[in-house]
């Protein structure tokens, strides 16, 4: 992988996590708990969420296989980013993601998703020679390589981030 092409990997990776942490900056965790809706996450379930949700598909990366010969393809890149920015299509976490209420507070949430994205960030530059080589699988997506992988990783967190300002209208106004 090109060295642009590297950064602009950790660069994103780095970007999406200051943006899913302002998103929840400065919100109490009286106000994380409280959901707008019974059939809706608190803030508090998001961000468990993308936490556990982060090291599943960190973990899953790291078990990857490796291609015979590295696969780029720019397009599907692009095809997920949009799929997973899309709001307007709601999904289902499937139950093994689910929140469960494995953080007491707000904090130890967030604490817990930059500790993962972190390893994520590490994982990304360690192996961003062989991303496009590396053979894994993703629940929704089917076959995905690494640097696909990382798109996923990404955009789920943008796409929660935005679920979170959502949230954040609804029980603040």
């Amino acid at each position: 992988m090109a060295p642009q092409q590297r950064m602009e990997i950790v660069e994103d990776l780095e970007r999406c996590r200051d943006e899913f942490l302002a998103a929840v900056a400065g919100l109490s965790d009286e106000n994380a708990k409280v959901r707008p809706d019974p059939a809706r996450w608190s803030v508090l379930d998001c961000v468990e969420h993308v936490a556990f949700v982060e090291n599943r598909f960190l973990n899953t990366m790291q078990a990857s296989g490796k291609l015979d010969v590295p696969r780029v393809d720019k397009d599907k890149e692009s095809s997920l980013a949009a799929s997973l920015r899309d709001r307007s299509t709601r999904f289902n976490a499937p139950e093994a993601v689910q929140p469960m209420g494995r953080f007491a507070t707000l904090e130890q949430a967030i604490e817990q998703f930059k500790t993962n994205r972190a390893r994520t960030i590490q994982f990304a530059e360690e192996r961003s020679n062989d991303l496009y080589a590396l053979d894994s699988a993703h629940p929704r997506f089917g076959k995905v390589n690494g640097a696909e992988f990382l798109v996923i990783v990404s955009e789920h967190v943008r796409r929660h981030a935005q679920q979170i300002r959502e949230t954040r209208a609804a029980i603040e106004n």
